[in-house]
């Protein structure tokens, strides 16, 4: 979809939320413009007040009518403060509101994005472009109403009196502000394409620092500190010069609204002495005069500022609109239907595979996992064995062929059905900052507690999990750091058996594991593949050796399949494999004799993949 230019795309989000609250949205506006015709009212019965005390000559005879003039302006003043209070408490209810729908549009829209995309962008920035959206929503709102609309109806006002009582005087104003406001708008225009290099600038840096806080072990164990520090600074540099530049812009412009509004008093009052002498104006005259050149210098001085922070906000939000323009990778099919999983038979036909278009990682694959198989994927790293699962997850979109579950192509499915089908067990769990109870829980949001902790008993987490003062209530820290990576792990396994989902994904499900941990969680693995299709990524053969089927897998291509003695025999790829990692492992028959139970898990070291 093409995008709109950065005011329209920003302001365009802000209005389709602002409808939802049009009423008191209405409200607001009404008595902001009520307010501001009184405002402007108010000056007149001044002006009849010092023309009174100026012309009488029996200071006794005029009081009665001083006071009348007094009381109208008490009332119109009681008037005044009853409207903006109430304009107070519109905007109470009306922004709080268009603020909170605007955040839960952001929210779900986000999430919507494809892995892919949170891939590459940092969290720190997409965070801080939320943030910017919001707070950019609140301060353009109250320059609108607060000042842009008080604006135009009091200079609306102004020059209508002025035209009514000074022909000359309103047109002297009318032009003034016609080039006042010109001036404003080609230099602020001028200085939005820097407002949006500043945004961009500011983003970078945070995306920066958030980088390197999450990756803060590796700045310290690999000597980064100074490379770090250097190009943080080269970074705020950029904001450095071009905040200062913009700032210099801003001096710069208020310098020539100054020069403007002198001149326009000058003028004024020249011509106004011209109009006393012919006894056309009034004392009360040059009252009023000094009245509404003071608020219309009050309002446009600020005019030209407001404008340039208008742009500004609209800048910082323009980041957080282009992600909210932004189409989502991977949507749900036009009426897609719940996937039903009865058997849970897998078949990956003719499935190809590019990354971003040009590099290709899987070729012309296929592969049936029939219903309750145990399939295990081996192959070296970047072979395509993590990337198969991510296309079984819809975590990418195929590039050609498809996939299916029991005869259900899954690009015809809700992801929502799919992703509820499927337990994943991770590499590299990475938990919410809450309690353990909330992360094990948030598998199947109905568990009871009794539930929740039978499935931390099953995956041996019970046992740590009551040591802590909090039991099940202990907060795990951002992304889990407070745990240790086994802990996470076995976290990661009660959440799968709480689930007890039909199709079960293990990645090296054990990795993080020593000889101890490992053994206990192997029964809970067991009991958990029970009854279930299963794909387990694993580069420690040994944890393999019972699976059904055994895939061997290479740039992309099939180039085994078998049962680990099967390949073994072969002595293809595989066997290659398990003589690397057993260390001399010369045959099925030596196999035999090892009784294939020996655990060497000790000697064999997992290799993440990237």
């Amino acid at each position: 979809m093409p995008m709109k230019s950065p005011a329209r795309s920003v302001l365009s989000f802000y209005w389709q939320h602002v409808k939802l609250y049009k009423k008191s949205g209405i409200l607001l506006i009404l008595c902001v413009i009520t307010g501001s015709i009184l405002t402007i009212i108010i000056p007149l019965y001044y002006k009849d007040f010092f023309d009174v005390i100026s012309t009488s000559d029996t200071p006794g005879a005029a009081r009665g009518t001083l006071i009348t003039i007094l009381t109208t302006i008490a009332i119109l003043h009681l008037f005044e403060w009853i409207l903006w209070r109430t304009a107070g408490f519109a905007n109470n209810y009306f922004k709080p509101r268009v603020n909170k729908a605007l955040a839960e549009t952001c929210f779900r829209y986000l999430h919507k994005h494809s892995f892919s995309f949170f891939h590459s962008n940092f969290v720190g920035s997409l965070v801080k472009r939320v943030s910017k959206f919001l707070d950019s929503f609140e301060r353009i709102a109250d320059n609108v109403y607060w000042f842009l609309l008080k604006l135009v109806v009091n200079i609306t006002v102004i020059l209508i009196v002025l035209f009514s009582r000074h022909l000359l005087l309103g047109t002297i104003v009318v032009v003034w502000i016609i080039l006042f406001l010109f001036v404003n708008w080609i230099l602020s225009n001028f200085k939005f394409r820097y407002d949006i290099r500043l945004t961009g600038a500011e983003t970078r840096v945070t995306g920066i620092l958030a980088d390197t806080v999450t990756n803060h072990s590796n700045v310290k164990l690999f000597n980064g500190y100074h490379r770090e520090c250097g190009r943080f600074s080269r970074s705020m540099e950029d904001v450095r010069y071009l905040r200062s530049f913009t700032w210099n812009l801003d001096t710069i412009f208020e310098g020539i609204q100054a020069a403007l509004m002198i001149g326009l008093e000058l003028v004024i009052y020249y011509f106004a002495i011209g109009y006393w002498q012919r006894g056309l104006v009034t004392i009360g005259d040059f009252v009023l005069i000094q009245a509404y050149l003071l608020t219309i210098f009050g309002q446009v001085w600020d005019f030209g500022r407001t404008l340039r922070f208008m742009y500004h906000n609209i800048a910082e939000a323009q980041e957080m609109a282009e992600i909210l323009q932004t189409p989502h990778e991977i949507i749900d099919v036009h009426n897609a239907k719940d996937l039903e999983v009865t058997d849970g038979k897998i078949e990956f036909k003719n499935v190809v595979f590019y990354y971003h278009s040009t590099r290709r990682i899987i070729s012309n694959m296929n592969l049936t996992i029939q219903p309750k198989e145990k399939v295990a994927l081996v192959g070296t790293s970047g072979s395509g064995k993590s990337t198969l699962v991510k296309l079984l997850l819809r975590q990418h979109e195929v590039s050609d062929g498809k996939i299916l579950i029991d005869g259900q192509r899954i690009s015809h499915v809700t992801q929502e059905s799919l992703w509820k089908n499927i337990s994943l067990v991770p590499q590299e769990p990475i938990l919410f900052h809450r309690s353990i109870l909330e992360n094990i829980r948030y598998s199947k949001p109905d568990a009871t507690d009794e539930e929740v902790i039978e499935a931390a008993r099953l995956a041996h987490c019970d046992e740590f999990i009551r040591e802590f003062p909090e039991k099940y209530q202990t907060e795990v820290g951002e992304r889990g750091v407070k745990l240790s990576g086994g802990e996470r792990q076995r976290i990661a396994i009660a959440r799968a058996i709480l689930r007890n989902a039909p199709i079960l994904i293990l990645d090296e499900a054990t990795s993080s594991l020593d000889s101890e941990s490992e053994q206990l969680i192997q029964e809970a693995l067991d009991n958990l593949m029970k009854g279930k299709t299963v794909i387990v990524i694993a580069h420690r053969l040994s944890t393999i050796m019972i699976m059904d089927k055994i895939v061997v897998i290479d740039k992309g291509n099939i180039l085994e399949e078998g049962t680990h003695n099967e390949l073994l025999q072969k002595k293809g790829m595989y066997y290659k494999l398990w003589q690397f990692q057993a260390g001399g492992f010369v045959g099925p028959e030596e196999e035999e004799e090892r009784s294939g139970e020996e655990d060497i898990s000790e000697s064999l070291q997992p290799h993440p993949e990237t």
